[in-house]
């Protein structure tokens, strides 16, 4: 048995990608998209019926030209997450405009948006998690969007601050990046050679996992944004792992054993406090790498679907 079967019996696969052919091949549980990725498919030509309905869409919306470039991107995003949806059991995330990071009321508004174009088309909100990035205003709107039954990813999460804050507000899932948080401490030298024990991504999320089943909390660990299948191993047994296709591909190819290394605890004890923002800020802002990839990946999402806008623009 191969390595990514063997994956599959301790941890949902997750594929992060947009491509329909690597998903096919990989038969993930779930999916993930962000405007990267998006970017990075959206000219291929198995796409462009997409684009082309999009434009159509954002045409019939009328309205101002800015209007109409970011109606045809909100229904570039909702036709590719539905044509991920027919070949998956599970459920697609689907990436908001990160720009409105910092802007609850304008998360709000806009998932309701996401949701109802997905809804046009028949597609049910629970088939569907709005992915946003893991700032204070975002969880804050997470909550806030979970009363009417709409679930969210937290995305771009990498202290455990962010994490105590998304299981005090019960959101769906959170995404730790674990190869983000690796990248920060070897462009800093901290890594002079590798040893996946000592990785500080695998470790980030491995205290997360650890302090969300030692509480008892709901919310779903989904490890993502991986370099390497050794952080992968390490981590099996955690709840989902998102990956990317060539890494998918190195474990469909190797059939070493491998075992199941994250097991939650089997003693609960009372939750903590819940951390209030003053205290999420002042922790958060500890953690020098958490805060500059925080910021940073706000701003490559930023830029991405600037680029994706851009592109929209020259046809409509």
């Amino acid at each position: 048995m191969n390595q990514l079967s063997q994956l599959k019996q301790f941890t949902t696969v997750v594929a992060d990608t947009g491509n329909i052919n690597m998903i096919c091949k990989y038969k993930p549980y779930d999916a993930t998209t962000n405007p990267s990725l998006i970017l990075k498919i959206i000219h291929l030509p198995d796409y462009k019926k997409l684009i082309i309905d999009a434009i159509i869409y954002a045409k019939k919306k009328g309205g101002s030209k800015k209007n109409k470039i970011i109606n045809a991107s909100d229904k570039v995003l909702v036709n590719i997450g539905i044509e991920i949806l027919k070949h998956i059991p599970g459920k697609v995330s689907s990436e908001l405009d990160a720009r409105l990071s910092f802007n609850k009321d304008a998360c709000i508004e806009k998932a309701y948006k996401i949701i109802t174009m997905y809804e046009e088309e028949g597609i049910s909100r629970s088939r569907i998690l709005i992915k946003l990035a893991s700032t204070w205003e975002c969880v804050q709107a997470a909550k806030e969007l979970k009363k009417d039954n709409i679930n969210c990813n937290l995305t771009l999460l990498f202290s455990l601050a962010q994490a105590k804050i998304c299981a005090d507000s019960e959101v769906f899932l959170i995404s730790p990046f674990v190869g983000r948080i690796y990248d920060w401490y070897y462009e800093h030298q901290y890594i002079k050679t590798y040893n996946v024990d000592h990785d500080p991504g695998v470790l980030s999320l491995k205290k997360i996992y650890d302090y969300y089943k030692k509480y008892n909390y709901k919310t779903i660990i989904m490890g993502a944004s991986f370099r390497n299948i050794q952080q992968i191993i390490a981590l099996s047994g955690c709840d989902c792992l998102t990956i990317s296709p060539n890494l998918l591909e190195e474990l469909q190819q190797l059939n070493t054993n491998i075992i199941r290394n994250l097991i939650p605890s089997t003693q609960i004890l009372e939750k903590p406090n819940i951390l209030g923002e003053f205290d999420f800020r002042w922790q958060h802002n500890q953690d020098v790498m958490a805060v500059e990839k925080l910021s940073s990946g706000i701003n490559q999402f930023s830029h991405d679907q600037q680029q994706l806008e851009n592109i929209l623009n020259t046809v409509i």
